[in-house]
Parts: C-alpha cells; structure tokens; sequence
C-alpha cells in the first residue's frame, strides 16, 4: 500500500511540473522587407540622344526606347496565409522581384519569411525565372511564392 501512494504522488509530481513547464523562444521578431512600389503596371521611358552627320550640318535623332513595367502575381494562398510577388521587366529580363503579401501574423512566422523571402527573391533575379529552390524550413512560403512568381512572370509574358 505504501508503494501505491508514493507511485500516485510522485506520477502527479511530475504531471504538475511537467504542465507547468514554458519553453523559452525567440520574442525578438524580424521586420519585413518592404514592397518598394505600389504601381501595378507603368510603361517605360525614352531617352533621346542626338549626333550629328559626317557633314556637320544635318542632325539625325537617335532613341534609346526601353520598356519597362511592373506586374503582380496572383495571390497564392498557403497554410499560413497568401504569398504575393510583384516583379519588374525591362526590356523583357526580370530585374526586380518583392514580395508584397505574406505570412507575418505569428511571430515564428515573421522570423522565418525575415530570411526566406529576400533568399527567394534573390534566386528568382538571378535564374530570371520561377525555377529557383525551396527554402529549408519556409516550404509553405516557398511554394506560395513560386506559384505568385510564375503567375507575373506568365502575366508579363516572360
């Protein structure tokens, strides 16, 4: 009997100091990149530079006409929440990629697309296109952000 009682007291010990336990995590959270322009599409500019003939008195124009525009992909939604890439193209080469909408409500969320999403943006500008890796421990927010990124890249014409 006395080992009966010792067994219930200390399973219920260890019950009350298990419960009570509070792991210590990160409280800091990371600030998220921010989107660097609101304008969905804008067209390019011209830059015009004139020479002048071998004869000396006849001028002719000669323009520079880049192209350049800024689309946004379709929002894909994720367990965590959507994912939103707005890209810009000049001259039909991506040269900008930002990521406009994702996870942040959470905390752990937060410090995970701190790091992951400038990783993916920088994949994405250096393959020029949606084929870039998943981030180890940000897989939802990578698939998100691949399917927006195809979405605008499709939207473009790329």
């Amino acid at each position: 009997m006395r080992r009966v009682v010792l067994a219930v007291v200390s399973t219920a010990a260890s019950l009350v100091l298990l419960l009570s336990f509070k792991s210590h995590g990160s409280t800091a959270t990371a600030t998220p990149p921010a989107a660097v322009s609101t304008a969905t599409t804008s067209s390019g500019s011209s830059a015009g530079d004139s020479a002048t003939s071998s004869a000396g008195s006849a001028t002719s124009t000669r323009r520079k006409t880049t192209t350049s525009s800024t689309v946004t992909g379709t929002a894909a939604n994720t367990r965590y929440g959507p994912v939103e890439v707005r890209i810009t193209v000049s001259n039909g080469k991506l040269t900008r990629v930002n990521a406009v909408e994702y996870p942040t409500s959470d905390p752990r969320d937060a410090q995970i697309n701190a790091y992951a999403i400038p990783a993916l943006s920088q994949e994405a500008l250096a393959a020029g296109s949606a084929n870039i890796d998943l981030i180890s421990g940000a897989t939802y927010t990578s698939y998100g952000y691949i399917s927006s990124l195809q979405s605008a890249l499709d939207k473009a014409g790329i």
